[in-house]
């Protein structure tokens, strides 16, 4: 059997976690010898399984983590970190791999203050160079690592993300019913967080546009919270301070469960994703799945993943953003057509297929030896 250990510290996070809760158990069979680091009780919830978890609490990007690294990790033939803060000393695995979902912290490099930028060059480049394998999630996010990391190509594999159909898909009338009175009858849906490049504050902008377009009936429903995001964009608060409008028809859900976000995908008149820079872009392809039409950015990795399925918009332009979520929503064919190639698109990205693509990268690379 092959010793893999994974990083499994970010289990709750909501990009990485997905992609960590969709793949790990396929690893757990008679070809590798599972380990896994993180806290306990986070772990456990997830892996109901009898699998070795290693404590381990660092917080994500501190020095302790670093430190810590060498003296947690026993021998193994794999260690497997799905983000960049990979360890940067020597570590006790004949062979690393980390997946590096997209270089954002270098493409927007001039954004983080001095000590930021200190730690994001050492640890990415580091990640980079001590990995013998990276995994990336599109063919846009390879081209990133390589323009500003300078990495050999053939060092890295792209592995598309996936999308669980059994959790994302056209649900029953009985199931939608309960959360009808809940939200409104109309509304337009946002997945994601409020950190700049997410260009929340263009997409305010754009629903102020349709709102003075006799479209008072509509809402914007943002699932994730207005308060808290430490990197959020401070200028979206502002902008919804200044205009009672948007205050009172821009609704953020806060922490919702995880059987109500296929039920919103599925009550919302279409998915807007706006956003300036993603690896991947996974909301897209679960509001296809849902049979919700999708208005989305034509920037970064977003057409390469949703394909001829998707509306696409230049996200730098608010009044285009409007444009394009009125076309889609005054045209029963053209909604038609997206929800038709959406359902077919989403096909082409299933969890399955991404696990083996990631158990046959690690079993060639050792392989190799």
């Amino acid at each position: 059997m092959r010793s893999l250990i994974i990083d499994l510290r970010m289990i709750n996070y909501s990009g990485i976690g997905t992609y960590l809760k969709n793949l790990v158990p396929f690893f757990k069979d008679s070809i590798f010898s599972l380990k896994v680091l993180g806290n306990v009780r986070e772990v456990k919830n997830f892996l109901k399984d009898d699998i070795e978890i290693i404590p381990f609490g660092a917080p994500i990007y501190s020095i302790s983590e670093q430190l810590s690294y060498p003296l947690i990790i026993p021998r193994c033939d794999v260690f497997w970190s799905p983000h960049f803060n990979a360890p940067i000393l020597p570590i006790k695995a004949k062979k690393r791999i980390v997946t590096i979902h997209d270089v954002y912290h270098l493409a927007f490099y001039e954004s983080f203050n001095s000590l930021q930028k200190v730690y994001i060059k050492l640890v990415i480049n580091s990640a980079v160079n001590l990995s013998d394998k990276i995994i990336t999630v599109s063919n846009f996010s390879k081209s990133e690592i390589i323009k500003y990391t300078k990495v050999n190509p053939e060092k890295i594999e792209v592995i598309y993300n996936g999308v669980d159909n059994n959790r994302f898909k056209i649900l029953d009338r009985k199931v939608l019913e309960p959360f009808r009175s809940k939200y409104p009858e109309n509304f337009i849906l946002y997945v994601g967080n409020v950190k700049p490049h997410k260009n929340l504050k263009n997409l305010l902008k754009a629903f102020s546009i349709i709102q003075k377009k006799n479209y008072k009936d509509y809402y914007l429903v943002i699932v994730g919270k207005k308060e808290g995001f430490i990197t959020g964009d401070k200028e979206i608060f502002q902008i919804l301070e200044d205009s009672y409008e948007l205050r009172t028809k821009v609704i953020f859900t806060g922490y919702i469960e995880d059987d109500e976000l296929p039920v919103l995908y599925n009550l919302a008149r279409l998915f807007v994703f706006p956003s300036l820079y993603e690896g991947f872009g996974l909301p897209p392809l679960e509001a296809m799945a849902c049979g919700c039409p999708t208005v989305v950015s034509n920037l970064s990795a977003i057409p390469e993943v949703c394909g001829d399925a998707s509306f696409y918009v230049n996200p730098l332009e608010p009044e285009e953003i409007a444009l394009g979520i009125l076309k889609v929503l005054n045209s029963d064919d053209l909604r038609k057509n997206l929800i038709e190639k959406g359902l077919e698109r989403v096909k082409s990205f299933n969890w399955e297929k991404s696990a083996k693509k990631h158990r046959e990268t690690i079993l060639t690379l050792l392989d190799r030896g």
